[in-house]
């Protein structure tokens, strides 16, 4: 029976475009590293909800600023004569007011022009964000909390983990593509962390994720599911938990983050 308490709410923001500059870099594993931006566009800067993303922008040249857009009536123009940075959509893993920080988590194996950037940022070097353009806020009173995601999912899914009280139960699985991948995730809520690769689950017969999934139990009470990664995995993961387990899709945010036929995608399944 859904709640008024249990109702997830979707929240539109005002589009704004913002050129940032790199605080500093900290390399959080072997495959991930965090960049803090600063700068005074960054001032009233908005993520409602751990599922937010925004558009991140490359400059063509690694020490330049890139070409940032204004907002127009249909959409962002840019100048002409100039090139057009390249834009992927990234996860607010933090933004702090009274710092006027906000930081971006960089998995970095995945090839493509942000990917590139990240691996060589330095303080100083210049980037460019749009949005969040709207949240899709989850409650943090549901019972339990389902987490499932790869490496591409780990800045929201530990954001997630921040977020969730004392009182939360969380079962968060998450496939890396080497055991060294592994971080910390801070909580406090009560929390069962799986980590897994493809190499664990290689005579499963399916990927990892969806073989993991299968092989939990949850627990009782009213529960909602978040999971994002590759296509095809986030797809046979939802497909089980709807079809066989019967969960209703109401309580299910999936998303593919990316794909191995196109990379630069980003599409929910609802």
């Amino acid at each position: 029976m859904t709640t008024d308490f249990l109702k997830v709410e979707k929240v539109q923001h005002p589009i704004k475009t913002r050129l940032l500059e790199v605080k500093r870099v900290i390399e959080l594993s072997p495959s991930m590293r965090r960049i803090t931006f600063t700068g005074a566009d960054l001032a009233g800067f908005l993520s409602a909800s751990f599922d937010d993303h925004l558009k991140f922008m490359v400059p063509d040249e690694f020490d330049a600023k890139p070409n940032i857009p204004v907002v127009g009536p249909t959409g962002l123009i840019f100048e002409e004569g100039k090139p057009k940075p390249a834009m992927r959509d990234y996860t607010p893993r933090r933004y702090d007011s009274a710092t006027n920080e906000l930081d971006i988590d960089f998995v970095l194996h995945h090839e493509g022009p942000a990917t590139d950037w990240a691996s060589q940022a330095e303080a100083g070097q210049f980037v460019g964000i749009a949005g969040p353009r709207g949240s899709f806020v989850i409650p943090t009173a549901f019972d339990w909390h389902l987490l499932i995601g790869d490496e591409t999912a780990i800045p929201a899914i530990s954001r997630r983990l921040e977020e969730l009280p004392k009182a939360a139960k969380a079962i968060v699985i998450i496939k890396t593509s080497k055991a060294d991948a592994k971080m910390e995730l801070a909580s406090q809520c009560e929390l069962n962390v799986q980590w897994v690769t493809e190499a664990d689950h290689a005579n499963a017969g399916m990927g990892a994720l969806e073989s993991t999934v299968r092989n939990i139990s949850l627990p009782q009470g009213e529960g909602y599911v978040w999971a994002a990664g590759e296509y095809n995995d986030i797809k046979a993961v939802r497909l089980y938990l709807t079809a066989e387990l019967g969960i209703d899709k109401s309580r299910i945010r999936a998303a593919s983050y990316w794909r191995k036929s196109a990379p630069a995608t980003h599409e929910h399944f609802d």
